[in-house]
């Protein structure tokens, strides 16, 4: 993201512009900025077009909230301090067991995953995934995963259907070798996926709304 524009969304972030709309002129964001007010105008509209921002036109001042697309910005933005700053060689993330749609069964169960997931991770995975929803302290941390290079798992074409690429993060939970993995080429989500040779429902007795912790190695 262009710089002028992540120092305007955090900005607007910081003056509470993520969880509702603010009040603010264009005098005022310049003021924050250090820019002129005419400056300040045009990097609201900027932000407009791009759409990182939505605006509604009040009778005595306009009105600014952050979009999804901003805040997502803003998320891939932090991840990179805190691979700066933080990054080791694991992440610890917990979430809360949920149940999923059941289509990680059916990806996990197609061959073409399956002969990689076996050699590159060095077991065959049950079928199907456990499903965490991410707390919200530790949601930053997905965006830092998403950005470490882990384990490439090639997509394919199997009878006219085209499998992304995935990417596979080595990891252990309960002691438990086992695997989070994501599309490569996925975008924010509160959901881990989380592979292992068990079923970890079962093997460790989990239920919805159980709290578990999960170690992924960031260094492969």
């Amino acid at each position: 993201m262009n710089e002028k524009f992540s120092t305007a969304l955090k900005q607007i972030a910081l003056l509470g512009g993520i969880n509702d709309y603010i009040a603010i002129s264009s005098r005022e964001l310049g003021e924050k900025l250090d820019i002129s007010q005419q400056s300040a105008s045009k990097r609201i509209l900027e932000l407009l077009e791009e759409g990182y921002i939505q605006r509604d036109l009040g009778a005595r001042k306009q009105r600014i909230k952050i979009t999804k697309k901003g805040l997502d910005a803003l998320r891939a933005e932090y991840s990179e301090y805190q691979r700066i700053f933080e990054m080791k060689d694991h992440l610890v993330i917990k979430g809360v067991v949920t149940t999923g749609m059941g289509e990680g069964q059916y990806y996990v169960n197609q061959p073409g995953y399956q002969e990689q997931f076996k050699e590159k991770l060095g077991f065959t995975p049950f079928e199907g995934t456990l499903n965490l929803k991410v707390i919200p302290s530790d949601q930053s941390k997905m965006e830092m995963l998403r950005r470490s290079e882990g384990l490439t798992i090639s997509g394919f074409q199997r009878n006219g259907r085209t499998f992304g690429e995935v990417k596979a993060y080595p990891a252990t939970m309960h002691n438990l070798d086992c695997a989070v993995i994501m599309p490569s080429r996925s975008h924010y989500s509160e959901v881990m996926e989380v592979l292992c040779k068990y079923s970890l429902r079962r093997t460790l007795g989990l239920k919805d709304g159980d709290t578990v912790e999960v170690r992924i190695d960031t260094d492969e």
